[in-house]
């Protein structure tokens, strides 16, 4: 295989001149241009990407870091930094939670791992660090970006919806309707995100005259059978209801399924609300009415702004990020009766 000397030989350059113009940094004479692209081109020379790298300064990768690698909630989220850093000529390199530590400390190893691949930028979706995991990092933490999570220390480069004001049209979304016979599946305490959307939705049914201290509520895991074993727990007590909220998702869906194994027609009998709108919500049986967070928007706004930081680009950035409601068919009037007084 031929290497930059090769090229540098054959040309009648200097190493220094043939570097340069394979790196495209740094003036040559055209001449001087043309005698190396056509060594180039007869030597078939292709630089590795180490060589590149030593020569650029710039790997031309960035690392993502999210804590699973499953579900339908990162795949798409994945898919399109990657098909947009592709655009660019860039590559991306995914690290994710792995190993017997806490999320925490898998959020740690992950960023280290990407840090040690030499990628120029990170994008990270974590709740689990504390500010003082990031300063640790040094001046690498200035090319990094969170999604979906907002740290103090760094709070230009993080990116995130307000979960508060989603919670709250979740809420809305239910009183239009006339329910106020509901039940909760949440997702776990220790996420943020969760805490605001359900403390929005709590407090919006309040100002909708509901009592939420007596309603039903359980805490799972953001995962379909979470939201399956959720609703047959919610089923088999005595509570009584007409709705449910699911704090995303995957949960809801896994929370229709279950009703339609009980035997429980949605939205017949039961209405069911899910939450961040992603893209299994249109094909969930019934379709899915969802909270839509504007993922996509929030992803490439932060994407952009690394970009920008790392190779002097200019793409555009926004800061705030609509929340909506995706009106489909697993929500309808409150039934006079619940299914269990039928």
């Amino acid at each position: 295989m031929a290497t930059i000397k090769d090229v540098a030989r054959l040309a009648g350059v200097g190493l220094g001149t043939a570097s340069r113009v394979v790196s495209g940094k740094g003036s040559v004479s055209p001449a001087t241009l043309e005698k190396v692209k056509k060594a180039i081109e007869e030597l078939d020379f292709r630089p590795s990407h180490a060589a590149r790298s030593l020569l650029s300064g710039s790997t031309r990768m960035i690392g993502v870091y999210i804590p699973l690698l499953k579900g339908t909630f990162y795949m798409p989220i994945l898919q399109s930094i990657d098909n947009e850093l592709r655009a660019e000529g860039l590559h991306m390199v995914v690290a994710f939670g792995v190993g017997a530590g806490n999320f925490r400390e898998q959020a740690i190893d992950g960023i280290n791992f990407l840090i040690e691949r030499g990628c120029d930028g990170l994008i990270v979706m974590s709740n689990a660090l504390e500010d003082a995991d990031i300063e640790v990092l040094g001046n690498k933490k200035t090319n990094l970006v969170v999604l979906n999570h907002r740290y103090d220390c760094i709070a230009d480069q993080c990116f995130t919806a307000d979960h508060n004001l989603g919670g709250r049209m979740a809420a809305q979304a239910l009183l239009k309707h006339k329910h106020k016979k509901i039940a909760v599946i949440a997702g776990p305490s220790s996420a943020p995100d969760n805490v605001d959307r359900i403390g929005g939705f709590m407090h919006e049914l309040e100002l909708g005259g509901i009592d939420v201290s007596k309603m039903w509520v359980a805490e799972s895991n953001f995962a379909p059978d979470g939201g399956w074993a959720s609703a047959q727990e919610l089923v088999e007590s005595d509570y009584d209801f007409t709705a449910v909220f699911c704090a995303n998702d995957e949960m809801a869906i896994g929370t229709l399924s279950y009703f339609q194994h009980a035997g429980i027609d949605v939205p017949g009998e039961v209405s069911v609300v899910g939450y961040d709108d992603t893209e299994t919500a249109a094909f969930s049986a019934p379709r899915l009415s969802s909270v839509h967070i504007a993922w996509r928007e929030m992803t490439m706004s932060g994407l952009s702004f690394l970009l920008n930081r790392c190779y002097d680009l200019e793409r555009p950035v926004q800061r705030k990020f609509p929340v909506s409601m995706t009106w489909r068919n697993s929500v309808e009037k409150a039934p006079r009766a619940s299914f269990r007084k039928r």
